[in-house]
């Protein structure tokens, strides 16, 4: 089995979230969604906020991963994570409040809003919601 496994490595600034072998790793990266498997060509990308799904054997785990930077080679994945989360480290009353405020900056129209910033914040929040609640 080690032939098909890999090594994956989830940074944040403050912590290792994740750091072991790995039969797959699947993301959001602003191309689409990804699937790796070992012996992948090499690819570096860049994230987009959603849910990684991270198999090992028999088991997945998710968790929400924040914007960052990807770079795959043949035998191991390193990402480069704003954040990331596991699903009961999530605030989920503090993700709806977020939820709430980027939704009625992107309604308001005003020319001060950064709608750019505003649509990945809601994008943060509806993963984090969808994620703690599975």
């Amino acid at each position: 089995m080690a032939d098909k496994t890999f090594n994956l490595q989830i940074i944040s600034p403050t912590r290792i979230f994740f750091d072991g072998d790995v039969t797959m790793v699947e993301m959001k990266t602003t191309e689409g969604e990804i699937g790796v498997l070992a012996g992948h060509i090499p690819l570096t990308a860049i994230i987009e906020p959603g849910v990684i799904k991270i198999r090992q054997e028999d088991e997945v785990k998710e968790a929400a991963l924040h914007d960052g930077f990807v770079k795959i080679q043949k035998d191991n994945v390193v990402i480069l994570a704003e954040s990331c989360e596991w699903p009961d480290e999530i605030d989920v009353e503090r993700a709806k409040e977020a939820k709430e405020r980027a939704e009625r900056r992107l309604k308001s129209g005003k020319k001060e809003v950064d709608v750019l910033r505003a649509e990945l914040a809601l994008k943060k929040a509806i993963t984090r919601i969808n994620l703690a609640g599975k």
